[in-house]
């Protein structure tokens, strides 16, 4: 049984309105990463970290990774394409991208539950397409080593989290917004099936100092 850690990324640059804005740690993101890594130097060694392939991982990755751990890419780790999926439901159904924390939180239940109905433009990934790869990544991080730290995005952890306890698109969403930049998340394989856990741990930022620097968006 390998036990699979996987961190979302510092945060990154909430103002961005397509990816490669985005797609860069804010200031704050670069020193959630540095606090997740002075963590990880205290808990049992991981033998490696693998990440996705965007900027945000990698610099993530990067700044946690203090002991100099050998560092793997999979781009089957990368995050749903959201602004991919934004656009298509702005030109189907006439909803804007969101501007603030609040219509943002309206908005992602809209975005996820039309690209799960198959409604988006076949332009962009299916919801099928991004499940069945990022399983696939977790298959084979199990079967690399005893214990791989993943450093991926929200998306993919909410995902995951749905399939290990059954949970619907509606718990999917609530999920997808609780999850903290550089939180920390637990699954295992037993035989077959997926099991959690762990879900948002920030042992890191769990200080008195550092909890006003725990952000979700």
């Amino acid at each position: 049984m390998t036990e699979l850690t996987l961190v979302r990324h510092g945060q990154a640059n909430s103002a961005g309105r397509d990816e490669a804005s985005y797609d860069k740690l804010s200031k704050l993101g670069h020193r959630q990463a540095a606090w997740l890594g002075e963590y990880l130097d205290t808990v049992p060694a991981y033998d490696r970290i693998v990440s996705g392939t965007m900027r945000r991982h990698l610099e993530t990755a990067r700044g946690a990774n203090i002991a100099g751990l050998p560092h793997e890419r999979d781009e089957r780790l990368n995050e749903l394409d959201y602004f991919g999926l934004s656009q298509s439901l702005r030109d189907s159904h006439g909803v804007p991208f969101p501007d603030t924390p609040e219509s943002f939180a309206a908005h992602v239940p809209q975005v996820l539950g039309v690209w799960r109905e198959g409604q988006m433009s076949d332009r962009v990934e299916t919801y099928e397409q991004f499940r069945d790869r990022i399983f696939a990544a977790l298959r084979s991080a199990a079967a690399g080593g005893d214990r791989p730290l993943l450093v991926t995005s929200t998306g993919v952890i909410a995902t995951l989290t749905a399939i290990a306890l059954g949970l619907d698109t509606s718990a999917k969403t609530k999920m997808f917004l609780a999850i903290a930049h550089t939180s920390i998340h637990r699954f295992e394989f037993r035989g077959d099936d997926l099991f959690l856990s762990q879900f948002g741990g920030t042992p890191h930022l769990d200080t008195a100092e550092r909890l006003p620097h725990r952000t979700f968006v």
